[in-house]
Order: C-alpha cells, then structure tokens, then sequence
C-alpha cells in the first residue's frame, strides 16, 4: 500500500479532526485547576514518567532475565522504545503526540518481575480471589497504589489516559455487556462504577497507535535479543519470507557488513516497514470512515491503526517463531519455573505473615484482614517487586533461591 505523503503530519501544523483534544479533556476523576504552560495530556506524560512504578521498569524483565547480560531489554526500554514508535505514528497522522506518548509509557505499569512468567504465576495463587491481570494492575497503580500526592490516591490521569490505558486493545465488552475476551477483571469494573471509562467503545487513535508499536518495538527487539543470546540464527531468520528480504537487501548493499551493524541495519527495516504499513492502512480507513472527532474514532466499529493483511501475516510468522525458538526454549523455561517459584514461594510466605513486607505501607494493618483483601494486598507488594528485590527477599526468606542464569 502506499502513504500519502501530503497527508502526513510533521509535528507543525494542526492536529486531525480526529485527534483527541486536551483542550476539550473530558477531564479528572478530582478536579484540578489547569496548567498556564502545559495541555493536560502533557500534564498525564509527565505525571507517569514521575511515578515510582516508572522507574521500576528498570530491573524488570522483558524476554531475558537482566542479569543475564547489560546490552538485553528491560521493561523500561522496551517501553521507551514503544513510545518513540506510538509518537512517530502520532505525528504521521496528525493526532496529539503527547496522549499516545502517555499510553505507551503507562502501558506496562501492571507487569510482574520475571516477564510474563511472573504474571502467570501470580495469576495462579490469586486465582481464588479473581485472578491477576497486568492492565488491571496497571490501572490500580495510577487511580490508587501510588502515593504521591496530598490530595489524592494514584496520579489522577485525564480520563482520555486512562481510556487509552483499559482500552488500549481494544473494547473490553460488547454493546450487549458480555466480556469480548472472557470476563472483564474485577478492578476495571469497579474502578468504571466511579468513573465509565466506556468499555463498550473502541480507544481513540492514539491510544490504537500505542497499542500496535508495542507489537512492533517487542517483534523487532526480541528477534535482537535473541541473536545477542544465541537462541536465533540467521538461518532461522531466513525461515519468514518478510525477515528473508531485509536480510538480502542489506547484504545487496553491504556485502561485507560485520554481525552487530548487519543485525542493526535489518532491524532498522524492520521497525520502518511495519510503521510504514500501520500508515498505509490507518489513512485508507480514515479514507473510508471519514471521522469527524474522536467519538467518531470510538464508534467506528473496528481498529483503525492496524497491520495490512500481508503485514498481519508477517507478525503472527515472527510471534511462532520467537515462541518456538525463545519463549519456549528448555533453557528459558527452566528459568521461568525458577522465577515462577520465586514468586509462589513469596506469596505464600507474605500470606502466612504479612509482617515479612517490610516495605509495604499497609503492613501493620494488613494482619487481621481476611484472605481476599489481603491477598490483594500481597499481589499488589509482588506485582510492584522488581526482579532484583524479588530475589532478595526470596534469599532472605528461605534456604535456597532458584539460580536464575
């Protein structure tokens, strides 16, 4: 497909018709008086790069476990990754740069130590008290587990933010109330009794935007990763017609490039190629729907920033291959059933004495609580943990601590 390039935005001129608009905010859930030198989604971007949770990003794993090696993501920069994409693709289609640099920054608040393996097994013991989920856990850490400001749990994001944060994806419900992926986590519900983030409705275009860099950034980052650490080849790579031409076009050009500037170069192309297609496609179905606002985006009645077909093809080829070559390699899954056993360990442990989470700001009063609400509590302390400290606190609570290498 190909872009029109005079529809596209550099960044100075207006913003689409289509683009959510801080000045029309449908503002916070606890007034607050506006800022002279800054829009409010500014104000959101800010906000989250402030946060503890932010910050924490840093030793919190991505593929590989970070002590591993200094040179593999971390949550924090695959994150800062995906917001550089969501902002390019932001600027191309004249949206606010600043909203769907918000999302992608806050995305990831709600993740676990140990990647998704974290997840998983924090899922598994909070079954009994409804289950774990990191979009859920990553609106809990900005409506009321950050404690920063005097007049308010959380950060008090615009509700554009926190619509692009829930809704990212995707409606979570249909017109008719069902879960369009199973039943709705518990603290999204409530969290919309106080304040409707509208789940029935489609996100606006930046948040869309948001939500597909996050594929791009982990598609491309995850294939370096995993050359860096030996568990992809080249010759793998040459299995995905898409990967197969970048590699020949590059070595067209540069016959004799060395391994490190080789793999740059085809990673480069890979980012560009899919931002371009996610373009392509967002212009012709702006073509075809023809939004005025961004209720308009909402209403649409499908994912406006998306993948072409051919591109759809692509990544679910290179998702089979980094499950197939990575995700499920024995040496990587051995580690996961260490982390995993990490993280089981220090909730039963938490459980059993409250008093063990030194850190956490409820622990005098968590002791008498009954077991759903302190479980909650427990999956709150864990989720926040990163890598490092889960490890710690694992050594200093038990005899033997998985080796994690």
């Amino acid at each position: 497909m190909k872009i029109d390039r005079q529809a596209l935005g550099f960044g100075n001129g207006e913003r689409a018709t289509y683009a959510a608009d801080p000045w029309t905010t449908r503002g916070r859930l606890y007034a607050e008086s506006s800022s002279p030198t800054r829009s409010e989604f500014q104000r959101d971007r800010d906000r989250i790069v402030h946060t503890t949770a932010f910050r924490r990003l840093k030793h919190k794993t991505q593929v590989f476990i970070a002590q591993d090696g200094d040179h593999y993501r971390t949550r924090l920069t695959h994150t800062i990754e995906v917001a550089q994409i969501a902002r390019a693709l932001a600027r191309a289609l004249k949206l606010d740069e600043d909203l769907a640099e918000g999302v992608a920054l806050v995305h990831d608040f709600g993740h676990t130590p140990f990647g998704h393996t974290g997840e998983d097994a924090l899922h598994e013991v909070l079954l009994p008290y409804g289950g774990f989920d990191h979009n859920a856990q990553s609106l809990r850490i900005v409506t009321k587990l950050e404690r920063r400001y005097a007049e308010f749990d959380g950060i008090n994001l615009t509700w554009e933010s926190l619509e692009g944060l829930v809704k990212h994806n995707g409606p979570l419900l249909t017109k008719d109330g069902q879960g369009m992926r199973g039943p709705v986590p518990q603290p999204i519900l409530d969290y919309c009794e106080i304040h409707d983030l509208e789940l029935a409705t489609f996100a606006s275009l930046e948040a869309q935007v948001a939500a597909i860099a996050d594929d791009i950034a982990y598609n491309t980052h995850d294939i370096d990763d995993g050359l860096r650490s030996g568990y992809l080849t080249f010759e793998m790579l040459e299995e995905i017609p898409f990967l197969a031409g970048l590699m020949a076009e590059v070595r067209e050009r540069y016959p004799q490039l060395e391994k490190s500037r080789f793999t740059h170069e085809i990673m480069r192309r890979q980012i560009t190629r899919m931002v371009e297609d996610v373009i392509a496609v967002a212009q012709e179905r702006l073509t075809e729907a023809k939004p005025k606002s961004v209720n308009d985006v909402r209403e649409a009645g499908k994912v406006i920033a998306t993948f072409s077909a051919a591109m759809s093809e692509t990544d679910k080829q290179i998702k089979q291959m980094l499950f197939k070559r990575i995700y499920r390699h024995p040496d990587i899954m051995r580690i996961r059933a260490g982390a995993a056993k990490i993280v089981t360990d220090l909730f039963a442990a938490y459980m059993a004495n409250p008093k063990e989470m030194q850190s956490h700001y409820w622990v005098d009063h968590i002791a008498g609580l009954a077991d759903a609400p302190k479980a909650r509590h427990v999956g709150d302390y864990l989720a926040g943990m990163t890598d490092t400290y889960a490890i710690s606190a694992h050594r200093r609570l038990f005899d033997r601590t998985p080796d994690l290498r």
